[in-house]
């Protein structure tokens, strides 16, 4: 007997959906087939077991399950519950109630028949929604992650024998009752009112979070870089409802992120050591994971201590920095992972980190110093908006009170109108929605400068070898300084302004101060 039953795979962020065949007939011998994992192929052996445990037998005839399409790999161990009701039902071990063509079944078992959760389920009951099934059968603790999609019917259960007996009389069942899921994240990062003076690099800060624009921060230890950095995220705006189930379902991906406290609302921070492979940055590896590029992705990524990441590994964020995705390219297909990031990293000025330090005396010669920079190509700085010197904190300033709430609350409410304004002015345009997105076309519409901002605009490249990358970058940033003071129009201050957000040039470093 021929039983097609109905499951889920992910292809990147998103699933797909598989057909699971399962054909019971004269012969002998198990047969699994539809380009499975060893995972996938060791499913059969776990079903055999489970179907044991619950008093049932598994067929001694022939068994051949096809999971179709068969050109697509199919990894993990979540096939299993859809192998086992449909090995159960084409033996005529069960008589489902239910229309099973209608439902995506999806889940690992233990030998015992133990329902385990799986990753990727948000992604699955979207699939569901968008092929217009009516739902989806999950173990029990994926019920509140499905439920996160409206418009279908999330079924969860913690043992195969209650599946079972949910089939055979689907009226008995009774929905759990579950606490709220649109509940925020905390976080212990430093907030931004804790930072001690730095008045200018706040202005900076706000204009790359206004933005998204790209910043780099080069000062000796100790002037506050990396708390500067891990500040940011206290004043961007929480995420809205689509970018929160997006931002979900990346971390929905990896198995080790448990679905207990809703969608992820607080926008995330991620701060690899310098020690992190190409792969681990920008993902893939076995089983083709999002990599931290990705998990910082609507939020912020941090990298420290930036000349001492591997060369190869740092040049991988070209692409995700121009494009805001990744594409990972294997031998069967060929995956996306979104990659929309605020890029913030810190370095030191020179190897010993002293160098035009006020109280401090640097160690290194020209040599050591260039071949420092060096470190960091000209291809990628040309990508980084922003180029920030940080001094250390005087004494008078660390006495300083922090500031209050109401501050802080000013300054998200600040951030939050100037990407109110960037999304109004975007809104018909695809994948933009801040100004560091803008395409050649968008900046030709809503960055036009006067003359007297032109000519200045052509000294500072010919004084400072810009390339024309640089150029567009600057026209982004003086849009976002025109953005916070209601501007319609470019001024030559804000380009001014912009311009002086540039304090490092790969062929030309040491004249770069305006």
């Amino acid at each position: 007997m021929l039983v097609k039953i109905k499951g889920s795979a992910l292809l990147g962020i998103n699933a797909i959906t598989i057909t699971v065949e399962v054909n019971v007939s004269m012969g002998l011998g198990y047969t699994l087939v539809g380009l499975p994992d060893s995972s996938v192929k060791e499913s059969l052996h776990r079903t055999e077991s489970a179907i044991k445990s619950n008093g049932l037998y598994m067929p001694r005839t022939k068994l051949l399950v096809n999971l179709s399409p068969a050109e697509i790999k199919k990894s993990g161990a979540a096939f299993d519950l859809p192998i086992t009701i449909g090995v159960l039902a084409a033996s005529e071990q069960l008589i489902c109630e239910l229309e099973l063509d209608n439902y995506i079944l999806m889940g690992e078992l233990g030998l015992d028949g133990r329902l385990y959760p799986i990753k990727g389920v948000l992604a699955m009951a979207q699939q569901a929604k968008v092929e217009k099934m009516k739902g989806i059968i999950l173990p029990f603790e994926n019920i509140e992650e499905a439920r996160l999609v409206d418009g279908i019917e999330v079924y969860g259960f913690h043992h195969l024998s209650d599946l079972l007996n949910f089939l055979r009389n689907p009226n008995e069942y009774v929905q759990p009752i579950l606490k709220s899921i649109d509940k925020i994240r905390d976080n212990k990062l430093p907030l931004f009112t804790e930072i001690k003076g730095q008045q200018k690099l706040k202005r900076a800060l706000l204009v790359a979070c206004g933005g998204n624009h790209n910043l780099l921060l080069v000062g000796p230890p100790g002037s506050g870089k990396s708390m500067l950095a891990k500040s940011v995220v206290s004043i961007l705006p929480p995420m809205s409802k689509e970018e929160a189930i997006e931002t979900t379902k990346i971390y929905s991906y990896n198995k080790a992120y448990q679905f207990k406290n809703g969608l992820i609302y607080d926008r995330p921070f991620r701060a690899p050591h310098h020690s992190i492979t190409d792969i681990a940055l920008v993902g893939g590896g076995g089983n083709t994971n999002p990599g931290e590029i990705s998990l910082a992705h609507n939020g912020v990524l941090f990298l420290d201590e930036l000349p001492e990441f591997n060369r190869s590994v740092i040049e991988v964020l070209r692409q995700p920095m121009e494009d805001g995705y990744v594409q990972i390219a294997r031998a069967h297909q060929s995956l996306q992972f979104p990659s929309r990031f605020l890029l913030i990293a810190a370095m030191n000025p020179c190897p010993c980190g002293y160098k035009n330090h006020p109280n401090g005396k640097c160690k290194c010669n020209d040599v050591k110093v260039a071949n420092y920079f060096n470190k960091i190509s000209g291809p990628l700085l040309d990508r980084i908006d922003m180029h920030m010197s940080v001094d250390p904190v005087p004494f008078a300033d660390l006495k300083m009170d922090d500031l209050d709430n109401s501050q802080l609350s000013d300054q998200i409410k600040f951030i939050q109108k100037l990407r109110e304004i960037q999304f109004k002015r975007f809104y018909k345009e695809k994948d933009c929605y801040t100004n560091a997105q803008m395409s050649t076309n968008q900046l030709k519409e809503y960055c036009k400068i006067d003359k007297a901002s032109e000519k200045l605009l052509e000294k500072a490249m010919f004084k400072f070898q810009l390339s024309a990358r640089a150029y567009s970058r600057i026209l982004k940033v003086a849009r976002t300084i025109a953005d916070m003071d209601n501007a319609a129009q470019i001024q030559l201050i804000h380009l001014s302004e912009a311009i002086g957000f540039r304090i490092l040039d790969r062929e030309n470093e040491n004249k770069l101060q305006l």
